[in-house]
């Protein structure tokens, strides 16, 4: 057996160290207004949806005024709401109505770059080069006789350069989009602003925030060139100079001060993509951000021992820093795990074995709006809704199958209940097929994703040795993994396609079943565990 230790945090409520949070594509999850597109009113509907479930949090994506180029990931105003969303009243009403719930509510913030329309960059584009007004983000000067070249031969994430050239000549720096100009960190009046606004939010009542590209804010020094093309896949898995800079984390170290300085245990939680765990370890120092993404254990392919590797690793690296692991297997910007993991029936068995396994694991958790109803991929939109500025590198990586509308009910015709009655269109249209899968016929099958979900986070609630602790391994036949949990849970799962014996002595040690995402068979004091399945134990039959 092999342990796992976490030291225990030097905190007061630790309630981020084991949270289950969920994030919510706001454009996707509920319709409160009737014109097809998710806003704040429809959240605030769904909250005893959400308090239900038995989540602690809510992550909000973006709903600030923007052009919606990259569907609010372009900011225009950081203290206000869109209208499509609503109002900075209803912003409000939101915060007060999960509070009331016991549910936290969690923002984004984008700081690495703003919309083109953003009050800043309009300035910029009117001013001359050398300006005050530029300096706020990255122009350079082209590269060539004319300056006809970009400056360097860094790529934008969506494809093409990531530079656009102006009228007057110069170049300025976008990692995504056009629509996205970079900001230049190394501005203090950027630092200030930024500072502003984590404080207006704060005082608004939210606690924390999901912080967009943390690692991006800053660029290695003279903006050399990366010197390969194919640029987008080399994020997370080797070095480059506009992603993972060292100075990145005395941003967050401020940003940390900030929210120490309110009460309640205010959080920052990083998306960041880094080349090694030790690296995405840096963001969550004692001193810097509390959570930081585990794509490393999203990417995992279904195999017991590269989750075995990914989970030792994560574990391992997160306690060199004090920090609780994070684990999340989808978002809005990957393709949904139940079509990752094989799809159709295949998908759906490996899907349900993957929430028991992630919610079992020591840390924290988040849950991407709709794995809860395994909701896969869809793969067959029509051309003309498809407008992810991501399928400009490579249609195969859009991100619009993700973001698909939440069905709510298995009466009438789509979007099931994801728009008030009488609403037939939707801003992505809703499949016919998932009617079975929507949250109201889901409710009445014992045996539905959902009813795995709420089981599975209500035992986390009762168990105190699940969530935040430690995890020892357990000996079990290949193919397989077996943990326990303090000293009365175990998890075991199969990741074959075979039903898989378990010898009769590790059986009686794993003591009743508590959970299955499918069979197991037992008899005479032997478990088969099904093909793809996860199954919770315990010694004490609580």
């Amino acid at each position: 057996m092999t342990e796992l230790a976490v030291p225990p945090p030097a905190v007061t409520t630790r309630w981020w160290r084991d949270a289950v949070i969920y994030q919510v594509y706001v454009r996707s999850f509920a319709d409160g207004n009737g014109d097809g597109v998710g806003d704040l009113l429809g959240v605030r509907s769904r909250l005893a949806y959400l308090s239900d479930l038995g989540v602690d949090a809510i992550w909000l994506t973006p709903f600030y005024p923007s052009p919606m180029a990259d569907f609010g990931y372009d900011v225009a105003d950081y203290r206000d709401v869109d209208p499509i969303f609503g109002s900075l009243a209803d912003a409000r009403a939101l915060i007060d109505d999960a509070h009331g719930l016991g549910l936290r509510i969690i923002v984004d913030v984008v700081p690495n770059h703003t919309s083109d329309r953003h009050p800043w960059f309009e300035a910029a584009l009117r001013a001359a080069p050398g300006s005050p007004e530029r300096a706020r983000y990255i122009f350079r000067e082209g590269k060539g006789v004319a300056g006809e070249l970009p400056p360097n031969d860094w790529e934008s994430i969506f494809g093409g350069p990531a530079w656009t050239r102006v009228g007057d000549g110069q170049w300025y720096l976008h990692l995504f989009a056009p629509e996205q100009p970079d900001l230049n960190w190394e501005h203090p009046e950027v630092h200030e602003e930024f500072a502003d606004v984590l404080r207006f939010w704060l005082d608004l009542g939210v606690d924390g925030f999901r912080i967009d590209v943390a690692h991006g804010m800053v660029k290695a020094p003279g903006l050399p060139d990366v010197g390969a093309a194919g640029q987008a896949e080399m994020i997370g898995a080797q070095v480059v100079p506009f992603f993972d800079q060292d100075g990145v984390h005395e941003i967050h170290r401020a940003w940390r001060r900030i929210l120490d300085s309110y009460e309640g245990e205010r959080i920052g939680v990083a998306e960041a993509w880094a080349p090694s765990p030790e690296r995405l370890a840096n963001y969550v120092r004692p001193d810097e951000l509390h959570q930081a993404f585990n794509f490393h254990f999203l990417k995992t392919p279904w195999d017991a021992a590269r989750f075995r590797e990914v989970i030792d690793e994560s574990v391992r690296t997160s306690a060199l820093v004090g920090a609780p692991a994070t684990w999340v297997l989808s978002n809005h910007d990957v393709k949904r795990h139940v079509t990752r993991y094989g799809g159709g029936e295949r998908g759906l068995r490996r899907a349900r074995a993957a929430a028991l396994l992630m919610l079992a694991l020591p840390g924290s958790a988040y849950v991407y709006q709709g794995e809860e109803l395994g909701l896969p991929e869809v793969l067959d939109l029509p051309e003309r809704y498809l407008q992810d500025p991501q399928r400009l590198r490579d249609p195969d990586s859009g991100r619009d199958g993700c973001r698909v509308p939440l069905p709510w009910t298995d009466a009438g015709e789509p979007p099931y209940g994801f728009s008030p009655p009488g609403i037939r269109e939707s801003w992505l249209p809703v499949p016919a097929g998932w009617r079975d899968l929507s949250v109201e016929a889901q409710v009445r099958d014992g045996a539905s994703m959902l009813s795995l979900y709420r089981a599975a986070l209500a035992l986390r609630r009762e168990r105190p040795e699940l969530g935040d602790g430690t995890l020892t391994w357990l000996d079990s036949p290949p193919g397989t993994l077996a943990f326990r949990r303090g000293d009365t849970f175990a998890c075991v799962l199969n990741m074959t396609p075979e039903w898989v014996e378990i010898p009769q002595d590790h059986a009686v040690a794993y003591g009743g079943l508590l959970l299955a995402s499918g069979g197991p068979e037992t008899s005479g004091g032997t478990i088969r565990l099904a093909p793809d399945s996860a199954t919770w134990w315990t010694r004490d039959n609580a």
